[in-house]
């Protein structure tokens, strides 16, 4: 579950502090209020907080003193300063001391509200740079898997547990999640390390072809067939052999591999001398194995030695906290390989790959990276340099709402209705925050305060 950001308020204005407090605990923040300097300042040394709200001008210590003692106590807290418009010099001389940033009376409490907003977001993205620092030294890499989710990480403590042992593996997964890697981290982190690791695509080759591949072929064992050739299964003695899109092999083929895996022995085409071998088998497929058995396409008894220690990969749209993760994983190499100074993404750009259900899984988000890289002009990374998929995205829901508008009716009630439905769905997937929501619609929160009240929605 992602963290709540906490947020230390001190004003001693009791309608000003208690206007804020409103506002920031409305939008999901745990919020401390102060109303004097030094009472601040003890809450900031017993209590770590993401940001300080302060007035510049308090009764006793002013604002720029509890900035240098926040920054003293915990660099990383970010301080936000309210200030009278006379005070504004004062404000900007701030900025030296580390201020994030300063705010001028009056203001609207949607300015203060986008600005804490943007900020949560600046902290979130640092923390996601230091959790590639951690992945890139091991701590959430696994032979080139990149993930924090729950999923992920219930994935890595059964890959390191199978790579113990010598069971055959069967990974699960659509295309693009990663089912090689996860084969590679196996072997690799296996007793086998050491020895061959052999891999194969089932989908690729033809039945002939194939069945040549795995268990090899002697001299004259058909046309072309000039000298003796080892097979993928005898290459693979003493190590890992790697069965990619298993779900594809022939009836004929799936009769001999499971010979192979009861038997541990082979003949070679044209062969009249058995074989036998050491190898452990790890297998991937994006097909619904256990359907393909029930319609009589794959083996039953095949399937069951397959299957001794299932892995399935969920797809990227299922573990969303970790495609910034995985974007930035991306962003770095490719800024590396293309020669590029790259910082990082705008924040509109992570809102928009946040967005996107990534149908081709980690795969194309690479793409997607890969492309925005080579067309960055500067050293961020922003919506225009995303694919015309991610940015069309939201476009795409828009129709979506208007298939379920009856046709032929009054164009103020379809208007109506399609804005209804369309500030409803956007609400629904900003969870509620209207801020956010308001930002998304580009309107204010009061206007879209006043939206939903026409127009009934309940969700305000």
């Amino acid at each position: 579950m992602p963290r709540t950001p906490k947020i230390l308020l001190i004003d001693d204005e009791p309608l000003m502090r208690i206007s804020i407090s409103d506002a920031l605990k409305e939008e999901g923040y745990i919020v401390h209020e102060t109303e004097s300097g030094k009472e601040g300042i003890n809450s900031s040394k017993e209590t770590s907080y993401d940001i300080v709200i302060t007035d510049l001008r308090l009764p006793d210590i002013g604002g720029v003193e509890v900035l240098k003692s926040c920054k003293r106590n915990s660099p990383d807290t970010q301080v936000i300063l309210i200030t009278a418009y006379g005070s504004v010099d004062t404000a900007v001389e701030a900025m030296k001391y580390g201020a994030y940033d300063y705010i001028t009376k009056p203001f609207s409490m949607d300015e203060l509200l986008l600005m804490v907003k943007r900020l949560i977001r600046f902290k979130d993205l640092e923390e996601e740079n230091m959790m590639l620092k951690e992945q890139v030294e091991g701590r959430y890499n696994f032979s080139g898997i990149v993930g924090k989710s729950e999923k992920m990480k219930e994935i890595f403590d059964k890959v390191f547990i199978v790579a113990q042992t010598d069971s055959t593996v069967l990974i699960l997964g659509e295309s693009g999640t990663g089912k090689e890697l996860v084969a590679n981290a196996v072997h690799f982190n296996s007793q086998r390390r050491n020895e061959p690791f052999v891999k194969i695509s089932c989908a690729a080759l033809p039945e002939t072809l194939l069945e040549a591949e795995l268990f090899g072929y002697e001299k004259g064992a058909f046309t072309g067939a000039i000298k003796q050739k080892k097979g993928r299964f005898e290459l693979a003695n003493k190590g890992t052999l790697f069965l990619d899109e298993i779900g594809e092999i022939s009836p004929a083929i799936q009769v001999k591999l499971l010979r192979v895996l009861q038997e541990r022995e082979f003949d070679r085409l044209g062969g009249t001398e058995t074989l036998s071998v050491d190898v452990r088998i790890i297998c991937a497929t994006q097909r619904d194995l256990k359907k393909e058995v029930q319609k009589g396409i794959f083996r039953e008894d095949l399937y069951y030695r397959l299957n001794v220690v299932p892995i399935t990969l969920p797809p990227l749209r299922e573990r969303k906290g970790d495609v910034m993760l995985l974007a930035n994983h991306f962003l770095n190499y490719f800024s590396e390989h293309y020669k590029k100074n790259i910082k990082g993404f705008s924040i509109d750009a992570v809102e928009l790959l946040l967005q996107y259900p990534y149908p081709g899984n980690v795969r194309e988000l690479e793409n997607i990276v890969e492309r925005a890289v080579v067309m960055s002009k500067g050293d961020e990374i922003h919506p225009w340099d995303l694919s015309e998929e991610v940015n069309n995205n939201n476009i795409g829901d828009c129709f979506k709402v208007l298939q379920n508008i009856q046709s032929y009716e009054h164009l103020t009630k379809v208007m109506r209705d399609f804005e209804k439905q369309y500030i409803t769905k956007v609400l629904e997937e900003t969870k509620g925050n209207k801020t956010l929501a308001a930002k998304l619609l580009g309107v204010s929160r009061k206007t879209l305060w006043e939206k939903c009240k026409l127009l009934e929605i309940i969700k305000m």
